[in-house]
């Protein structure tokens, strides 16, 4: 089965045939910003597109190999022999496409477990999930950043979300509160975001916004309860190091030839 030129639309097809499997799937990443925030369209927050994103579930890990060997992937087979339970790999070799897929632990910089917050919306991650896989980035780069401008523009930051289009603002405070180093992260990323609103060329309420959104993230992550151990790791304080750096791969590898 080919895959689609666009990586949109790609997505798309993706979800579609795993909802109809009974496989969960949940974007996140880049694309899932351009299905949840409008303002991602933006000319000034406009970004490419490659690669996709997904979360899934460990116990299915059988089940979204087969999927994808049939949608017409190549596995990254030594790889996902090694790290199959918690991350899988695979690529489109003819467009030079990859797709990741973590399965119940999402791994970066910081480490957040999600298995129990994929049924939260259909089709992506939360858009709280979806901006902690952002602010935990220690190398931020310039499209996730528009990426966490186009959130706050488009969805507001509440105490105690109930709906699908608020950031559960609570959520990501607990996460800061429990651990010092997502914290120290997350304040490190959202102080970014004020200086890099001038250089996106938005107007007035957008700008306004955003500096609100974003200041209000801020204090409520000041403000939660820190834990003992969050406490205690202050103390250490920036002396060791509070962040992994994940290893740099080559975006796509046919496994059918490379060594």
């Amino acid at each position: 089965m080919p895959t689609l030129e666009s990586p949109i639309d790609e997505a798309k097809r993706i979800m579609e045939q795993a909802e109809q499997k009974k496989i969960t799937l949940r974007l996140f990443g880049g694309i899932s910003f351009y299905f949840r925030c409008p303002s991602a369209k933006h000319r000034t927050l406009q970004r490419n597109y490659v690669d996709v994103d997904f979360m899934g579930r460990a116990k299915q890990s059988g089940e979204i190999k087969r999927l994808f060997m049939d949608l017409g992937y190549a596995p990254r087979e030594r790889f996902n022999a090694m790290q199959g339970s918690r991350r899988l790999i695979f690529n489109d070799i003819p467009r030079q496409r990859r797709v990741d897929i973590f399965l119940d632990v999402f791994e970066m910089s910081h480490k957040f477990n999600f298995k129990d917050r994929l049924e939260l919306d259909r089709y992506t991650l939360s858009l709280a999930d979806m901006l902690a896989t952002k602010l935990q980035i220690v190398e931020i780069n310039e499209k996730d950043i528009k990426d966490i401008i186009s959130m706050f523009i488009d969805h507001d930051v509440v105490d105690d979300s109930t709906s699908h289009e608020t950031i559960d603002g609570r959520f990501l405070a607990k996460l800061c509160s429990e651990d010092w180093g997502v914290y120290k992260t997350f304040s490190i990323n959202l102080d970014r975001i004020p200086g890099a609103v001038e250089a996106h060329g938005l107007d007035d309420s957008e700008k306004k916004l955003v500096l609100e959104r974003t200041l209000r993230l801020r204090n409520m992550i000041e403000e939660a309860p820190k834990s003992v151990k969050w406490k205690m790791r202050a103390k250490v304080g920036e002396r060791v190091r509070w962040y992994e750096l994940p290893e740099a791969d080559r975006e796509v590898v046919d496994s059918r030839i490379a060594t």
